[in-house]
């Protein structure tokens, strides 16, 4: 919602103060200037990047639209998950998660939470680390660095496709250039024509500079922003698993290990000690 709000915002703000100049929308109207920057830039991007970062882009930049899918309800979710698994594993053994961690979709904790289920990547990351807590593979310190490793690579392996749409913004000035000094190339040719006739042409022409602008730092410019916000959201929620994985194999109890967890949630999505307390008794 915010997305589409701040986009409406820029175009309203932008074309309605050019109309309350005096200007003419249909003056900026010029197809031939918008195939050249937006489809030199889409070119340049197709280009740069190997197919999987291009269907990655296309993928999440719908995504966006959505907004965060991790809320205080959804950590909530996750904080009284794991704090089910911690109790189940200190009161029957680690052994008695192996058939909960095996298949997540048949577990009667997991199916509790159906909004932590449907988020694969999450449910991975947990069972990965909980069967090696079962496995007796690894201690606390070596599972730290191994989690460590694997959160840097989908760190990394996540950013590429919000740097590569903010290079392709950093680029749209530069096809707005190629746009009016080719339009200026069209009115040096008709420069035998009357004034109004040449005038409209270099109107036509710097027309591109500010098609170019405007995709960069109103569009494509903020998309790039928001695409890395919606995975520093997701760092965040693999965070607070990792956080209270380790503490429940260090040896403290369900509850302190999940305060451990809420204790490194985002402020704005953070439960009170009480808030989570509560949820995870009526659950």
């Amino acid at each position: 919602m915010t997305v589409i709000i701040g986009l409406l915002t820029v175009l309203i703000c932008v074309f309605g103060g050019f109309l309350l100049s005096g200007g003419n929308l249909l003056a900026l109207w010029h197809p031939p200037e918008l195939v050249i920057i937006a489809g030199g830039a889409i070119g340049a991007l197709i280009l740069a990047n190997p197919m999987k970062v291009v269907k990655a882009i296309a993928s999440e930049v719908p995504g966006i639209l959505k907004g965060s899918r991790y809320t205080k309800e959804n950590y909530m979710d996750l904080l009284a998950l794991l704090f089910d698994l911690f109790s189940m594993a200190r009161k029957e053994g680690l052994m008695s998660l192996e058939a909960h961690i095996e298949e997540p979709d048949q577990s009667a904790v997991f199916s509790k939470y159906p909004q932590i289920l449907a988020d694969h990547h999450a449910v991975e990351f947990m069972t990965d680390y909980l069967r090696l807590m079962v496995t007796g593979a690894a201690n606390a310190m070596e599972m730290e660095n191994i989690m460590d490793l694997e959160m840097d690579t989908h760190h990394a392996e996540g950013a590429v496709p919000h740097s590569a749409v903010q290079l392709m913004a950093d680029g749209l000035p530069g096809f707005g250039i190629v746009a009016a000094v080719m339009g200026v190339v069209i009115t040096m040719a008709s420069i035998d024509q009357g004034p109004a006739v040449i005038g409209a042409k270099v109107g036509a022409a710097l027309v591109g500079t500010f098609v170019g602008i405007l995709l960069s730092y109103g569009i494509a410019g903020p998309i790039a922003s928001a695409m890395a916000h919606v995975k520093a959201d997701e760092a965040k929620f693999i965070e607070v698993i990792k956080v209270s994985l380790l503490a429940s194999l260090n040896g403290y109890s369900p509850q302190v290990a999940i305060e451990f967890g809420r204790k490194v949630i985002f402020s704005s999505e953070r439960p009170s000690f009480l808030e989570l307390e509560n949820y995870v008794k009526r659950k």
